[in-house]
């Protein structure tokens, strides 16, 4: 059951505009989330009269919806160097996440992973800037649709991330600080994402970490020069998970939680992904009595955010039901995500049989799996089968656990070394 109380506390006293996370920590029905978010949205009617916007990690199809389509991650699309193909399962994404009345998922993943060391390397589409910046662009296409304006109620809005040199932490670690010059943060990072926003993008994540000391939430010339005011660009900049905190908690460069908001919202932030407390409501009021953020900068935040949620029609239409997209979930969708598979697929030969290898397939056989989605036991858009390889070859492909029961095989387009290495995927 949702709680009134909270709904009470969150929108009704501290006037919350935007929720994420999972219903109840696990992916649901469709019904579920509708019956969830309809419950939102009229609470906010009711109170602000302004309509709430959910988003979620919708990275590679509707992953947090039980019978969904799942497609194979950024790597493997990357492997694919298939823009088409990438638009199209961005568009079924966008589709089946709207089916759940959520306007907003916070993808593409545009990261270059440059050091094989860093544990979300699936969720990009490599170490290229031209591939993740033409793939990034297929998806927020595929996503938004053709007119970032005005998106119809078949798509969402992209949120693309992490701005920026995410994939470069030199611990190697998620969410720890990189060390890239300027010139080639301008030349290799910023790429990407100047080429989604000239595409349309309609929303910006912020790396969680720091480079060269600077933490990028903190980074007015990076946040405000490079994106809003070169690019002259309209759209809304979000936090990553509780970052305006790590300012004071972990990088130890404001005095407090109130002085990390004063800093992070100078800076460009329009939205705070703030997951557990509301103080930030108190804070940034607080702040803007003592004229230590401006009401210039707050106007200037709020449209933007007023702004995304007209774009997706918020307005218009709030409240969502369970018979408007008979297309969720259906054969044609699992075609394409096979064919996603199929043709991410990559092979190497083992020429100079390396031991390492060698043994990897020694018994010949190795399991193939494409990502899908199963319901009731039933794996829906996956082909799982063995194959008899020769010794000397094997398919070059990084295996990650993205939960207890299920695997996808990622490919690795651009391999620098022949190792085999395996991850959990963070939350």
């Amino acid at each position: 059951m949702l709680s009134e109380a909270l709904l009470d506390t969150v929108i009704g006293r501290y006037k919350v505009g935007s929720i994420l996370n999972i219903p109840f920590g696990v992916g649901q029905p469709r019904e579920v989330w509708i019956r969830f978010i309809n419950r939102i949205q009229q609470r906010s009617l009711d109170e602000l009269g302004i309509p709430c916007i959910y988003g979620v990690d919708q990275i590679h199809g509707a992953s947090y919806t039980q019978g969904a389509t799942l497609f194979p991650q950024g790597i493997n699309m990357g492997a694919s160097f298939n823009r088409g193909l990438m638009r199209r399962c961005s568009e079924i994404s966008a589709y089946e996440t709207r089916a759940c009345a959520i306007p907003w998922t916070f993808a593409p993943v545009m990261d270059l992973g440059r050091d094989p060391r860093w544990p979300r390397m699936w969720e990009s589409y490599g170490e290229d800037t031209y591939v993740n910046s033409q793939m990034a662009v297929a998806s927020v296409l595929g996503f938004q649709g053709e007119d970032p304006n005005r998106v119809d109620d078949r798509h969402v809005a992209a949120c693309i991330k992490h701005f920026m040199a995410y994939g470069v932490p030199v611990s190697g670690k998620d969410r720890t600080p990189s060390s890239v010059t300027r010139n080639v943060l301008r030349e290799k990072y910023f790429a990407p994402f100047m080429e989604c926003i000239r595409a349309g993008a309609l929303s910006l994540m912020v790396n969680s970490a720091s480079n060269g000391g600077m933490p990028f939430h903190a980074d007015r010339e990076l946040l405000t020069g490079w994106i809003k005011e070169e690019l002259d660009w309209d759209g809304l900049i979000v936090t990553d998970w509780n970052d305006i905190y790590n300012l004071c908690e972990r990088d130890h460069i404001a005095a407090s939680r109130k002085d990390a908001v004063r800093i992070a919202v100078n800076a460009g932030i329009d939205m705070s992904m703030v997951p557990s407390s509301w103080d930030f409501c108190i804070y940034l009021r607080e702040l803007v009595e003592e004229g230590q953020v401006s009401m210039e900068r707050i106007d200037d935040a709020v449209s933007r955010v007023l702004r995304l949620k007209f774009r997706l029609g918020l307005f218009e239409k709030p409240f969502w039901d369970t018979g408007d997209f008979p297309e969720f979930a259906s054969d044609e969708y699992a075609a394409v995500a096979l064919q996603a598979a199929v043709e991410s697929e990559i092979l190497l030969k083992n020429e100079d049989r390396w031991s390492g290898l060698h043994g990897f397939c020694s018994r010949g056989r190795m399991p193939i799996r494409c990502a899908a989605s199963t319901e009731d036991g039933r794996i829906r858009g996956r082909a799982t089968a063995a194959m008899n390889l020769p010794e000397i070859t094997i398919p070059s492909m990084r295996l990650y656990a993205i939960n207890s029961t299920m695997w996808t095989m990622s490919p690795v387009w651009s391999m620098r070394r022949p190792a085999m290495t395996t991850g959990r995927k963070n939350a």
